[in-house]
């Protein structure tokens, strides 16, 4: 496969937001591990739906609504294309991973884990791939163990199969949204089965930033956004393997979700309407689906390839200019890390960091990033975040390091 450099520039340019000024000067955004910003082909996908097409969707036989459920199910095949599902009916539409994540624990868990049954996590899951699984412990009385962490942020595999031993599920991140930290989806998946359980990948931090090929990876389960990945917020992604998502009760109930409701009962649709009660985000379906063109135009091993070399310039750059009043947490290895980068600078708390850094209109998150776990294995209560992007380049780099020297001046040091 041949690799092409990204061109910054051109790719900007496409962005609106990126082309405003603030108090006279451009913005610097490094939040995309939060949220992306979108380009103008997705905004204008969206409207002229909107103002062309826009209509109920599987439901209504006139020409319209016929259009609107075309536009909605081409972005179903989009996505299997994505991310080489076998089925378009294997792709079901959330409001967010937040709700794919929520959809598994609670109709595959609720109907296969009993008391006593042991779900293995990792110490660098983000809350959404926690906090569902504890309210199985406290609803059914489940297990919960977890995979340990080498100190450079990597997971420490030495002791896998004795934690998967038993296990019925392994559910983990494809990339950590606190140390950039690129796991071994596949070899985890392989391990998973061989001790008899489901893998379950929450790809929201890697399906933005890589080739995605659930077939490859043997999973059983992939959760994502589309706010991560240049599209619009408000719609997500459950990917789940076909025998599995048939054999699994329905998460809400209501409309589009049945083949027919009885006053003694129902039976639920065929795959993929089952999992998709109710009028769904239909505009921001089609969002996605414009968002997953503007990627494959530029190509994911493409983009993948920018952010090791911009994950390789930051830390050179910073540590080359900040030495020891910088901590980056996470490994010094682009190659099992991406481009996001939770950070320490001197004893200026990380709050106070992000504002002086906007006030340079640079964009930085500060916080616990829904990981507090994993901070408190840290040893801190919180980092700033930067986090880079297709629309990045080693400007934005060099601009967060001059901000913060402005932020050494301001406090201080």
């Amino acid at each position: 496969m041949t690799i092409a450099p990204l061109d910054v520039a051109a790719i900007k340019a496409q962005f609106p937001l990126l082309r405003r000024e603030l108090n006279g000067a451009p913005l610097v955004y490094l939040d995309s591990a939060n949220t992306s910003q979108k380009p103008q082909s997705v905004i204008d996908a969206m409207s002229t739906f909107m103002e062309q097409s826009y209509a109920p969707i599987n439901r209504s036989a006139y020409q319209l609504a016929a259009e609107a459920t075309d536009a909605y199910e081409g972005a179903r095949a989009k996505v299997q294309r994505f991310i080489n599902a076998r089925r378009d009916r294997e792709v079901v539409f959330t409001k967010n991973a937040t709700e794919s994540l929520n959809l598994v624990a609670h109709s595959w868990g609720r109907a296969n884990l009993r008391e006593g049954d042991v779900v293995v996590l990792t110490q660098m899951e983000h809350h959404a791939n926690i906090v569902p699984w504890h309210m199985l412990v406290q609803e059914k009385g489940i297990q919960l163990r977890w995979v340990p962490l080498t100190a450079d942020g990597q997971l420490d595999l030495s002791t896998l199969p004795q934690l998967l031993d038993g296990a019925k599920a392994f559910s983990f991140t494809a990339m950590s949204n606190v140390l950039g930290t690129i796991t071994p989806v596949q070899q985890l998946c392989a391990a998973a089965h061989d001790a008899g359980a489901i893998a379950i990948v929450d790809g929201c931090q890697y399906v933005p930033h890589n080739v995605t090929d659930v077939q490859a990876w043997g999973a059983d389960f992939l959760a994502f956004s589309s706010h991560k990945m240049v599209g619009p917020s408000g719609v997500g992604v459950l990917w789940g393997r076909e025998a599995l998502l048939d054999a699994m009760p329905p998460f809400l109930g209501g409309g589009n979700m049945i083949a027919d409701v009885r006053f003694d009962g129902f039976t639920t649709a065929e795959l993929p309407a089952k999992f998709e009660a109710g009028t769904p985000p239909i505009i921001e379906v089609v969002g996605l689906g414009a968002a997953i063109d503007f990627l494959d135009g530029i190509g994911m091993a493409n983009i993948r390839a920018h952010e090791a070399d911009m994950a390789a310039y930051a830390i050179a750059t910073l540590t080359e200019r900040f030495g020891d009043d910088i901590q980056l947490h996470g490994s010094s290895n682009t190659e099992v890390r991406g481009a996001t980068f939770s950070f320490a600078f001197r004893d200026i708390h990380p709050h106070d960091l992000s504002q002086v850094l906007d006030q340079r209109n640079v964009c930085v998150r500060a916080g616990h990033h829904c990981a507090k776990p994993l901070m408190r294995l840290m040893g801190v209560n919180a980092t700033a975040r930067a986090s880079f992007y297709l629309y990045n380049d080693e400007h934005d780099i060099d601009v967060l390091a001059d901000a913060l020297d402005g932020a050494t001046d301001i406090f201080g040091f």
